[in-house]
């Protein structure tokens, strides 16, 4: 290892630059679903040895020198990697597409790496030789990483933190410190062996005291979580029982080629299911939900498929559904250039439209197309075929339809980012409707599943989730997924969810604060090292 720590020291240029892009890959090993912690440890000490080998520059340019090009190098290896599956929604459509796919991936990952980078070079004008230097570069990323899940609409898929949610154990701490408090945490122990290599004057035990530390963390990491999922008592609602249908419905991709009699025939079909003999089927079900992209076709415009969607529902059930949304204006002819939204729908007995949610947090290139014009000039009016697009929500995202609990609406992806879905406090439940059809095959819908789970252990409260192709969860305030249906199986999953956790949790209370103080503490202390003696340690 101290030959490695050397030979990345005394590097530079493209052999540095391909030394970091290896790197990062090593380290997206470390993402859900794979969560191979040991990945990290192995990739982010080639980080800080770079950074102390890096040249210093004088003036801006140190923000776009060797220092900028490590965080790059690393972050285009992770983001490639850890992205991947990306690239499974343009065999959908072939041809172009597919000549399109690794050009898109790979400038994702790019622009991605731009924060790393800025991150990477920030930290360098604060580099001190001592082991405090690890905690300087912790900080730096870590602020890097909340910028890229907040800047630009932001994308927070696969922070560092993930790789610390391993099982229903580790996944407690986010309750306390967020995806972005473990964010920081994950990033300073990985970096500890940085500390052991290059071996000098210093004893051994000197040497692996901080990767020992390092250990130690994740220990009581678990050792809270044991404690946190032994001690919590959780209890079934009385006023619900949920049933999620999982239709495996394909024909989002193209509106043109949609049967709605077919569609509507087998959702009816699938929601009257009885799993067993003595199941009394919709009759004892309170809610039935549809997940995301069920309905090619606005719905609204198809009032033979609303009545018999109301002759299906009981009394007693309503039904919550992802579908597009029409605009109409006061006149009741559609809105001029509003293509639509991507919508949450309560429908009751009576065929009415009692409540709705229109989804906020668009996808870039999936939902909404920046720089439209641009893309005009090569023909390319939607990246993703089937719509023109949607139009944004309002944001808000509580719903409270007749006779059910106040819950926070997320479709699809909104359910990926940290401390931005609503307000917790009014909320009994989390309700996401998801397609993930488009990633079938790849590491896709695990992926997306598992940050969705996060935010039920963020906020303490059950999650319903409901997807087209799967994984369609039903998840406790703790996290733990109680049932599932698995990707690619068509089925119905009935599930009473829990009540949710009294008092909410700290992170509730107290957002990203312990991320903030984390950060700021770090920077400071970085400011003060940074004037002393330049040592490697």
């Amino acid at each position: 290892m101290t030959w490695l720590a050397e030979t990345v020291m005394l590097s530079h240029g493209w052999r540095r630059f391909l030394i970091l892009v290896a790197a990062g890959a090593v380290a997206a090993a470390s993402v859900p679903p794979f969560f191979l912690l040991p990945a990290l440890f192995l990739a982010l000490p080639v980080w800080v040895w770079a950074l102390d080998g890096a040249e210093h520059r004088r003036g801006w340019r140190r923000l776009v020198g060797p220092a900028f090009a490590i965080g790059f190098a690393f972050g285009l290896g992770y983001f490639t990697v850890a992205l991947h599956w990306l690239g499974a929604a343009f065999f959908e459509e072939g041809g172009l597409y597919l000549l399109l796919m690794p050009f898109a991936i790979v400038g994702l990952a790019a622009i991605l790496s731009v924060f790393w980078g800025l991150g990477s070079a920030l930290a360098h004008m604060l580099w001190s030789g001592g082991a405090f230097r690890i905690v300087t570069l912790a900080s730096f990323l870590a602020l890097a990483e909340w910028g890229r899940g907040h800047l630009f609409t932001g994308f927070p898929f696969d922070l560092l933190g993930y790789a610390l949610t391993a099982n229903d154990e580790m996944l407690q701490l986010a309750s306390v410190i967020g995806s972005y408090g473990l964010t920081f945490l994950a990033a300073l122990i990985a970096m500890t062996p940085a500390l052991i290599w290059p071996a000098d004057q210093r004893g051994l035990v000197r040497r692996l005291l901080p990767f020992f530390l390092a250990v130690a963390v994740i220990a009581g990491q678990v050792a809270y979580g044991n404690w946190r999922l032994t001690t919590t008592t959780l209890t079934a609602r009385t006023d619900m029982k949920v049933r999620m249908v999982q239709p495996m419905i394909l024909e989002h991709a193209d509106w043109a080629v949609a049967n709605p009699d077919t569609i509507i025939n087998q959702l009816i079909s699938l929601s009257e299911s009885r799993l067993t003999p003595s199941d009394p089927g919709l009759s004892a079900i309170t809610h039935l939900v549809w997940p995301e992209s069920v309905f090619p076709f606005f719905l609204t415009n198809y009032p033979d498929g609303i009545a018999r969607i109301a002759r299906m529902l009981p009394d007693t059930t309503l039904l919550l559904t992802g579908a597009p949304r029409e605009p109409l204006g006061d006149d009741g002819l559609p809105i001029p250039d509003n293509p639509g939204y991507n919508s949450i729908l309560a429908i009751d007995t009576n065929g009415e439209v009692v409540a709705s949610y229109d989804k906020s947090h668009l996808v870039p290139f999936g939902e909404y197309l920046p720089f439209q014009s641009f893309w005009r000039l090569f023909g390319i009016n939607q990246f993703v075929p089937g719509t023109n697009g949607w139009a944004a929500g309002d944001g808000r995202r509580l719903m409270a339809p007749p006779g059910t609990p106040p819950f926070l609406a997320l479709v699809c992806y909104e359910a990926v980012f940290p401390g931005d879905i609503g307000d917790p406090a009014e909320a009994q439940f989390i309700l996401n409707v998801t397609n993930d059809a488009w990633f079938m095959g790849s590491i896709g819908p695990a992926q997306h599943a598992h940050h969705a789970r996060m935010r039920a252990v963020e906020t303490g409260l059950p999650m319903l989730r409901a997807a087209n192709t799967g994984v369609t969860l039903s998840v406790d305030p703790l996290g733990r997924v109680v049932a599932q249906l698995a990707e690619g199986q068509v089925g119905v999953l009935d599930v009473v969810p829990a009540e949710p956790i009294a008092g909410g949790t700290l992170f509730n209370r107290l957002g990203d604060l312990p991320f903030w103080i984390a950060v700021g503490l770090g920077i400071l202390g970085s400011l003060i090292a940074a004037r002393r003696p330049r040592r490697i340690a």
